[in-house]
């Protein structure tokens, strides 16, 4: 399957932003049985809009093949679950959320955010298409719709159910390729002044910190204000507020209601629209010059691997995450140069990344392994690594990030 107009205006999309390559689905984690076995291999190629300049994938698969069956629980990660915990205390006190009120996640993965909206006896609903990561929600006492989620899902369940007070949706919004058709499922469940939060990395941070792993075919869009806004407004939605938030390496959390609600815009609005605008994401100069950088940090990361190799270090990896699996397939690194990934995730382990066939150990392995270097691929969780894996420095072991550059500590 693929897509060469724009998926928001239609306009055939020539721009390139960034090539980088053929690379497997970033989460097809190969069963170690099936390692003589071939993978799929896809173009990852990103471009930009030459009209509403929104940073797209074309698409190869469909979100049937990509995400029924998913390999990520947002569970596993101890610095998330906080992250998810605060944020349920803030909408409970910012909407003043009850036993009344009804707060519906979409693709609300293994529970990790509503179970503490039930903890303070809030009734929730969770909408997740993958039926392997719904039934760790379901039993949490989540109930959970094994759906897609967009208009039509969103006219049934509003058939069937209370319109939403509070909607959310984290890290999602670049998972869809009819990205319309899903913001339109927000404005028929929303109820008439109820508040929808959406998640997501910030193009303007992504651009700014060189985060290329950050694209995969899993993300179909990669977004900046200016686009989602125009998004929301395309769909009968206002964004009013967003906040700043330095998960993933920088995202935005911007909230968004009805087009006649009675939320005001607030001066953040204005100012990360004006630091968007700034940097020149409203016109084609805001993304050149992002492939050219691209391509020295993966030549700087391959010539480091080598000459760690070369001198006889041993190397490891921590984290078998979408954005690694990208970074390791583009620079062209595999089990020759890492010996193994680490991973907390028992669903990983015992398997190997997908291109590279890395294998996936418990974190425990390392003990025995004893790594000279350990490469944080989440980047964006490298204090929390840092702290879970702190004993490497007993046998003199060091930490490595590759981006922005090199960094050994």
């Amino acid at each position: 399957m693929t897509t060469h107009a724009c998926r928001v205006c239609r306009t055939p999309l020539t721009r390139s932003f960034v090539d980088l390559g053929l690379s497997p689905l970033s989460n097809s984690y190969v069963k170690s049985e099936a390692r003589d076995r071939g993978e799929m291999f896809h173009p990852l190629h990103a471009f930009v809009c030459t009209n509403c300049f929104l940073v797209q994938l074309t698409q190869f698969e469909s979100p049937e093949a990509i995400f029924s069956d998913y390999a990520y629980f947002s569970s596993f990660s101890s610095g998330w679950l906080r992250h998810a915990e605060a944020y349920a205390e803030a909408m409970m006190a910012r909407l003043r959320l009850g036993p009344r009120s009804h707060v519906v996640e979409v693709a609300s993965n293994d529970g990790y955010l509503l179970q503490y909206f039930i903890a303070r006896g809030v009734p929730v609903l969770g909408v997740e298409p993958a039926a392997n990561v719904a039934a760790v929600a379901r039993g949490k006492g989540i109930p959970t719709e094994v759906v897609f989620f967009g208009e039509a899902t969103a006219r049934q369940l509003r058939a069937s159910g209370p319109a939403a007070d509070l909607m959310i949706a984290n890290n999602v919004l670049a998972h869809v390729p009819d990205i319309l058709d899903f913001v339109a499922g927000f404005a028929v469940l929303l109820a008439p002044e109820g508040v929808a939060t959406f998640e997501f990395p910030h193009l303007l941070r992504q651009i700014a910190g060189l985060q290329f792993d950050q694209i995969y075919h899993e993300h179909f869009s990669y977004l900046s204000l200016l686009v989602v806004q125009d998004v929301m407004a395309r769909c009968g939605l206002r964004v009013f507020d967003v906040e700043e938030l330095p998960t993933h390496g920088g995202s935005l959390r911007v909230f968004v209601t009805h087009g006649g609600a009675g939320h005001a815009a607030t001066a953040r609005l204005a100012r990360v629209l004006d630091d968007e605008r700034a940097a020149r994401l409203d016109s084609l100069d805001g993304y050149t010059g992002f492939a050219e950088a691209t391509r020295a940090v993966r030549f700087a990361a391959l010539e480091f691997f080598i000459a760690a190799s070369r001198a006889g270090k041993r190397v490891c990896a921590y984290g078998a995450a979408a954005k690694g699996n990208t970074f390791l397939n583009y620079v062209g690194i595999g089990a020759d140069l890492i010996e193994a990934v680490a991973d907390r995730s028992p669903h990983k382990q015992g398997s190997l990344l997908p291109g590279s066939r890395i294998p996936v150990v418990a974190p425990e392995a390392l003990t025995a392994l004893r790594p000279d270097y350990l490469l944080i691929l989440p980047w964006n969780l490298r204090s929390e690594i840092e702290r879970e894996m702190e004993h490497i420095r007993s046998w003199g072991g060091r930490f490595v990030t590759a981006i922005p550059t090199i960094a050994v500590f």
